[in-house]
C-alpha cells in the first residue's frame, strides 16, 4: 500500500495529448455537470413518447463538445493550465449551483465582480473549503502531476486527429436527433447556463467585451434645464433602497408573522404588487434610477446618460447618497455620496458590516448640516443580505428563534432559516419606523419617505436559495418586492384616500424615475406623469 501511495503522489503519470484531454473532459462532465444532465433528462422525458436514444446521446454529445472546447482553449501548448484552472473554477461553481441554485450568466457575474470583500467572505465556510479541496484541489493536483508526452509536432498531429474524430462523433450524434435537440433547446433555453464551467467562461467573455473592449459611449444629458416648481415651503424626500427583502415575508403583504409591527402603527402605506427590475443589486439599483426601464435596460447605455438623481440635482435640489451596502453601483457618481465605514469605532459596526440603524444617525447628521431648501437623500441599506442573515440585526432585535447563525444556510433547518430571514425583515421595519420618527421631528414643511427593495430572495423554494436567477426564469420570491410610503401629507384625508387607492395597482421599479421627479417637485422634459405613482394625487 505504501508503495502504491508513494507512486501515486510522487511519480507522474504519462499520457498522450489526446488521452489527457479526453480524461479531463470526462472528469469535468461527470464531476460538475450532473445538474445539467439531470435537467436535460427531465426536459427530454416530458413528452408522452420518450426517445431514449436521444436521452442517452446527451452526455455523449456533451463529452465530445468538452473535448473540442478544451483542445481549442488550450492551444495545444497550454493544455495543463487550462484544465487545472477549469477544474478549480468548476468546483466553486458547482458548489454554489448545487447548494443555492445559482446560475452564472452575465448579470450574475457582474454582481459578483461588484461585490466587496466583506460580502465575498460571508460565503466562506468549512463546507466550501472541504468541497473545494475534495473535488477541486486534489483532482487538479493529479492533472498537474500527469506528464503529457510528445513534442509539439506530435501534439499537433494528435490535436488534428482528435478534433477530426470528435467532430465526426458530434455530427453522428446530433444529426439523427436534430429535431429533439432543437425542441428541447428552444423550450429550455436556461439549460445551457448549467454547463460548468463553459457557461461561466462565456459570461466572462461577454462581461469583458462589454466593459473593457467596447468603445465607451458618449455621455448624454437627458435634460439640460430641469426646474423646481415654485414653492415657499421647504421639502425633504428620503428614498430608502432596501436589500434582498421579498414581499412574501411582509405581514403587510398578508404574511402570517408580524414582521411589520412598527411601520403598521405609523400608518405607512404598503404597495402589494411591485416587481423589481432585476434579481441582483448590480442590475436593479442602476435600473430603478434609469430612464430606460427593465425591458430596455442596458448597463453600458445607462452609465452613459443621466439618471434621475442627475436631473433632480441639476434642478437645484441637494442630492445625497448614503450607503451602508457594497456601493451605489455607479448611480451616485455625480452627486454627493457618503459611504458608511464598517471599520469605525462604533457599537453598530463589527469591522465588516454596520447595522442599518446607523443610517438613522447619518440622516439626522445630513439634515442638520444642510442649508438647502430642498433635499433628496437616498439611503442604501444592507437589509436582508445573505447568506449571513444573522449578521443583519443586533441580538436585542432578534424576535424569531432559533435562528441560523452560519453562512452555509442549506445546512440549517428550514424553520431556522426562515426565522433568521424574518428577523432581518422585522429589523428593517424598526429602522424604517425610526427614520419616519426622525422626519416627523423635523421642522421641514413637506416630508416624505419611499422604501422599495432592490430584489427579493429565495429561501429554499424549488431548491433555490439567495437571488440572481435569470429574470425570465426567476421565481416570484426573487422579483416581487415590498414598497412602503409615508408623507406628512397623509394627515390630509383627501391625499390619504388617493394614495390608498393607488396601493392596489401594479407597479415596478420602472415607476421610480418619474415618482422621484414628482416627490421632489422637479419639472423635466423627461417626466412621464403616467408612470408617477402619486401624480393623480396632485402631489405637486
Amino acid at each position: 500500500m505504501k508503495f502504491y501511495l508513494s507512486r501515486l503522489f510522487s511519480k507522474p503519470w504519462t499520457l498522450k495529448y489526446s488521452q489527457f484531454v479526453c480524461l479531463s473532459a470526462l472528469y469535468l462532465v461527470i464531476a460538475f455537470n450532473g445538474i445539467f444532465l439531470s435537467k436535460s433528462f427531465i426536459a427530454a422525458t416530458l413528452p408522452s413518447q420518450v426517445n431514449w436514444f436521444f436521452v442517452i446521446s446527451v452526455p455523449c454529445l456533451l463529452f465530445c463538445l468538452f473535448v473540442l472546447l478544451l483542445s481549442w482553449a488550450s492551444l495545444i501548448t497550454f493544455v495543463k493550465p487550462v484544465i487545472i484552472v477549469s477544474v478549480l473554477v468548476s468546483s466553486i461553481l458547482f458548489y454554489s449551483t448545487f447548494n443555492y441554485g445559482v446560475i452564472y450568466d452575465k448579470p450574475m457575474l457582474q454582481n459578483i465582480l461588484e461585490t466587496n470583500s466583506g460580502e465575498s467572505l460571508s460565503y466562506l465556510n468549512i463546507y466550501v473549503v472541504v468541497f473545494f479541496i475534495l473535488i477541486g484541489v486534489i483532482p487538479a493536483y493529479f492533472f498537474f502531476k500527469v506528464e503529457v508526452v510528445g513534442r509539439f509536432r506530435s501534439r499537433l498531429k494528435s490535436f488534428m486527429l482528435l478534433n477530426f474524430w470528435v467532430f465526426l462523433c458530434c455530427i453522428v450524434i446530433s444529426v439523427p436527433f436534430y429535431k429533439d435537440y432543437a425542441a428541447v433547446g428552444r423550450n429550455n433555453r436556461q439549460l445551457i447556463s448549467y454547463i460548468i464551467p463553459f457557461a461561466f467562461f462565456g459570461a466572462g467573455y461577454k462581461y469583458l467585451r462589454d466593459n473593457y473592449f467596447c468603445p465607451p459611449l458618449a455621455f448624454t444629458v437627458l435634460d439640460k434645464t430641469p426646474a423646481l416648481i415654485d414653492s415657499d415651503a421647504s421639502s425633504l424626500t428620503v428614498m430608502v433602497v432596501g436589500e434582498t427583502a421579498r414581499a412574501a415575508n411582509f405581514s403587510l403583504q398578508g404574511y402570517s408573522r408580524d414582521t411589520n409591527d412598527f411601520t403598521s402603527r405609523l400608518g405607512m402605506i404598503y404597495f402589494k404588487d411591485v416587481s423589481s427590475c432585476g434579481t441582483a443589486t448590480a442590475i436593479s439599483v442602476p435600473c430603478m434610477f434609469s430612464r430606460l426601464g427593465r425591458k430596455d435596460y442596458d448597463a453600458r447605455l445607462a452609465q452613459s446618460q443621466d439618471n434621475v438623481l442627475d436631473i433632480i440635482q441639476r434642478s437645484g435640489v441637494e442630492v445625497t447618497w448614503i450607503d451602508n451596502n457594497s456601493s451605489c453601483k455607479g448611480v451616485c457618481a455625480r452627486v454627493k455620496a457618503v459611504t458608511i465605514d464598517p471599520s469605525q469605532d462604533n457599537p453598530l459596526c463589527d469591522g465588516h458590516y454596520c447595522y442599518d440603524e446607523i443610517l438613522v444617525k447619518e440622516l439626522a447628521r445630513t439634515i442638520a448640516s444642510s442649508q438647502a431648501k430642498h433635499q433628496l437623500v437616498i439611503l442604501h441599506m444592507i437589509g436582508s443580505h445573505g447568506p449571513t442573515y444573522f449578521r443583519r440585526y443586533p441580538i436585542d432585535k432578534k424576535r424569531f428563534i432559533p435562528d441560523c447563525p452560519r453562512s452555509d444556510i442549506q445546512n440549517c433547518s428550514n424553520q431556522a432559516l426562515i426565522n433568521t430571514y424574518d428577523n432581518t425583515i422585522a429589523y428593517t421595519d424598526w429602522v424604517l419606523s425610526e427614520l419616519v420618527s426622525l422626519l416627523k421631528s423635523s421642522d421641514i414643511s413637506e416630508k416624505s419617505l419611499l422604501y422599495v427593495s432592490d430584489h427579493g430572495e429565495s429561501l429554499g423554494e424549488k431548491g433555490l436559495y439567495l437571488h440572481g436567477f435569470p429574470y425570465a426564469l426567476a421565481p416570484e420570491e426573487q422579483t416581487h418586492v415590498p414598497m412602503l410610503f409615508w408623507s406628512n401629507k397623509l394627515d390630509k384625508p383627501w391625499f390619504n384616500r388617493c394614495v390608498r387607492h393607488q396601493q392596489i395597482k401594479a407597479f415596478s421599479h420602472d415607476n421610480i424615475f418619474d415618482t422621484l421627479l414628482g416627490l421632489t417637485h422637479v419639472m423635466s422634459s423627461e417626466y412621464q406623469p403616467t408612470t408617477d405613482i402619486f401624480n393623480s394625487c396632485s402631489f405637486h
